[in-house]
């Protein structure tokens, strides 16, 4: 819990590289993963135009066997946007569309396009 709180209070303030460290060290001390903290962390990189630490900290999630929700997906995707990653983000709306079912992709294509 305070790993994950710190991480998401990273987040807030934008603060990517602390918030990347602080997952490192979660993993590095076989504290378990969680999906928030790993969420947090990737929405922070976002935040601040780091799409491909982003990918990399996902990719990694998918590596620890992390569970990825709607949140985590959003975040990649949002990451991925900010670096006009296209084929990124194709990539990540078939991954949504495998764990979640087909009418989540066309929810978040809408959204990805809306916003361009």
């Amino acid at each position: 819990v305070t790993f994950s709180a710190a991480i998401s209070a990273c987040e807030k303030g934008s603060q990517w590289k602390h918030a990347l460290h602080l997952l490192v060290a979660m993993m590095q001390t076989r504290v378990e993963s969680n999906t928030i903290a790993c969420s947090a962390a990737i929405s922070a990189c976002e935040k601040v135009g780091e799409w491909q630490k982003g990918f990399e900290f996902f990719t990694m999630m998918a590596q620890r066997i992390v569970e990825a929700n709607t949140i985590t997906f959003g975040a990649v995707i949002n990451a991925c946007q900010r670096g006009r990653k296209c084929e990124h983000i194709l990539h990540m709306l078939d991954a949504m569309a495998y764990s979640f079912g087909k009418s989540i992709r066309m929810v978040l294509w809408r959204r990805a396009v809306l916003q361009r």
